[in-house]
């Protein structure tokens, strides 16, 4: 054959068979751990920092709710920052959330505020400034800025471009060059805070989830899988098929980990979170993330919660809308959730 369309589509059946057989041949139990393991060697680990205490950048009231900017380390080197939501008069410590943002200019997108801090008083764009509408409902809510877009863009992308969306094309290639992933270094920093929202006097430890969006929702699942104290997760914008969606549409390189797909095709991956409660969101019209391939993920993924006892815990949502979050039935599941624990 003279083009690769053919050959390629071989290929990915041909891992689809190996991935079946090897699921034939071992337990469940013996599976899972395996799996785990392998999506931790292929996104790739960091040095742990040490030594370094959380700084308070800021704080201000909000109505109802009061925003902390703080500085935190994950790895040696590097800092970021991260904004946190406590509700106004909460009573004993809170259910706690995650938020992660996708693609767009950082975590100020999530909180209420233009690129520049200030406040955001149009209609709030795809990301719905979900982690207001999380602390709203009585949620302590962390939101880190994600590397990559923003303020944590890179200087060499701002120089050749003072209007560059991102940095994740040079972050990608460089870390894979180094045995990385960007994926690797974002859910490790995400994971940190996790941890820092976990041992803030108003967050209860054992009551606290996370909520992703796009490519925010790619390290809200793997930090899931990676942790086993985040009780609670909501997918949106994301969940379908590597087939249906990153091989058959323009992704940014980011939703790529190599030999990712030696293991296992993406709804398995999510289903690792199983047995703690899951939310899949989508817009019927998403052209990125196509809704044929969410459903077929969701039926995947809803087999293996009911494989482990565990098929009231997934739920899903198709909203009319393209790729965005709704938040119509998401925002209150999670609260819900969170507080029956």
């Amino acid at each position: 054959m003279w083009n690769g369309d053919d050959w390629l589509d071989t290929q990915y059946k041909k891992a689809l068979s190996i991935h079946r057989s090897k699921a034939q041949a071992e337990l469940a139990n013996e599976r899972r751990p395996r799996l785990k393991s392998s999506l931790r060697k292929a996104i790739g680990s960091f040095d742990a920092a040490s030594g370094f205490a959380p700084k308070l950048l800021e704080s201000v009231q909000c109505e109802g709710y009061r925003r902390e900017r703080v500085e935190l380390s994950a790895t040696p080197g590097l800092t970021f920052a991260a904004y946190v939501l406590i509700p106004d008069k909460a009573e004993g410590p809170l259910p706690g959330v995650l938020a992660l943002h996708g693609h767009g200019y950082g975590s100020r997108e999530i909180v209420g505020l233009l690129p520049d801090g200030s406040p955001d008083e149009a209609a709030p764009g795809i990301h719905q400034h979900f982690a207001v509408q999380l602390v709203k409902r009585g949620m302590i809510v962390v939101a880190p800025d994600v590397i990559g877009f923003g303020e944590r863009r890179l200087q060499a992308d701002l120089a050749a471009s003072p209007d560059a969306a991102s940095s994740c094309y040079r972050l990608s290639t460089q870390l894979m060059m180094l045995g990385k992933t960007l994926t690797g270094l974002r859910v490790t920093e995400a994971l940190h805070a996790f941890h820092y929202l976990a041992s803030r006097p108003e967050a209860d430890p054992n009551r606290i989830g996370a909520m992703g969006f796009s490519g925010g929702a790619l390290i809200a699942y793997v930090s899931a899988v990676m942790e086993a104290r985040i009780q609670a997760t909501v997918l949106t914008g994301f969940v379908n098929t590597f087939k249906d969606s990153i091989f058959a549409v323009h992704h940014c390189i980011d939703n790529y980990t190599p030999g990712l797909l030696e293991h296992a095709e993406l709804p398995e991956l999510v289903g690792l979170i199983a047995p703690r409660p899951l939310f899949l969101e989508t817009g019927e019209h998403d052209p990125i993330f196509p809704v044929a391939g969410f459903r077929k993920a969701a039926d995947e993924i809803q087999s293996i919660y009911e494989s482990v006892g565990a098929g009231k815990l997934v739920e899903t949502d198709i909203f009319p809308g393209v790729h965005e979050i709704s938040g119509r039935r998401a925002y209150d599941w999670l609260k819900l959730t969170l507080s029956s624990l």
